[in-house]
């Protein structure tokens, strides 16, 4: 049943008023703070907000608009949804949460799903890639500076985690990175202190529905609760994190600590700007 608009006007009001007062602290505090602390908008910016439907990037359109409105730096915002090929269902329910939240979205097509169907090995990652590549693209060709993308503070916790275990690195998912094939480009990561839990508490508290995973792999992956079972390494790592939680409740600030507080003396080897040093240079010097 279609909402009439002043239903519409008095649910959009609901959402930026519980962004400026109930969830100010879990949500907008730490937004603003990782903007400063990383530095992440500047003057003049033209930050291009990517949207793949689901909450967390859905969240950090209104957070950038919130941000917007104290006019302590002055930037221009789009908001860029990328249609890789969605059924039609997933494609409606991300128009209805945008008109709905006021998020003036710009569609643009491409045919990604398409070309990762008949991958059989890493699709989900090719398929990110491949997003990566062309949000960077569209975001220049619009006149952008900055994209920003929806990782929130569990993500970053689970990348370090994931390196380490299967990856046989020590690594972070950086609040931001310049473009390495996209001159003058840059990824920013806003909202890089919020809890994924926060955001979960804002959804529910509105009774808001998002898009979870579209792809064709999984078309019905929007239905799936935060909380469902997954065979991914990436659900293997948050169930150890819970596990460890209950002995350790700093276990996840330490995680996070951890590669801000990284004693390049006590490491066998590292990597700089692709050159590998090893301990033993040197140790005789």
């Amino acid at each position: 049943m279609e909402m009439s608009e002043e239903e519409l006007l008095s649910r959009r009001e609901k959402i930026e008023t519980s962004i400026r007062k109930k969830f100010h602290k879990t949500l907008f505090s730490p937004f603003a703070k990782a903007c400063k602390q990383y530095q992440l908008i500047q003057d003049g910016d033209h930050i291009c907000v990517c949207i793949s439907g689901g909450k967390d990037s859905m969240l950090m359109a209104k957070l950038f608009q919130e941000i917007q409105k104290h006019r302590q730096v002055k930037f221009d915002l789009t908001f860029l949804v990328m249609d890789p090929g969605y059924i039609e269902v997933n494609r409606k329910l991300i128009e209805d949460n945008a008109k709905l939240m006021g998020i003036p979205v710009v569609f643009y097509e491409s045919d990604i799903f398409d070309a990762v169907d008949t991958v059989e090995k890493n699709p989900c990652y090719l398929c990110a890639r491949m997003r990566r590549g062309h949000l960077y693209a569209k975001a220049k060709e619009l006149g952008c500076n900055k994209i920003a993308l929806g990782h929130h503070y569990d993500d970053v916790i689970e990348t370090i985690l994931m390196g380490m275990l299967y990856g046989g690195q020590v690594q972070t998912m950086m609040p931001k990175l310049h473009s390495t094939n996209f001159e003058g480009m840059e990824l920013i990561r806003p909202m890089y202190l919020i809890r994924q839990d926060d955001i979960i508490a804002w959804r529910d508290y509105h009774n808001l529905k998002f898009l979870q995973c579209a792809c064709h792999f999984t078309e019905t992956c929007s239905t799936i609760a935060d909380d469902g079972s997954s065979d991914s390494k990436r659900m293997e790592v948050r169930n150890l994190i819970k596990q460890l939680k209950q002995t350790n409740p700093y276990v996840e600030a330490n995680i996070f600590k951890s590669v801000e507080n990284v004693n390049l003396a006590t490491v066998i080897a590292y990597k700089e700007n692709g050159v590998k040093h090893h301990f033993l240079d040197e140790y005789d010097k």
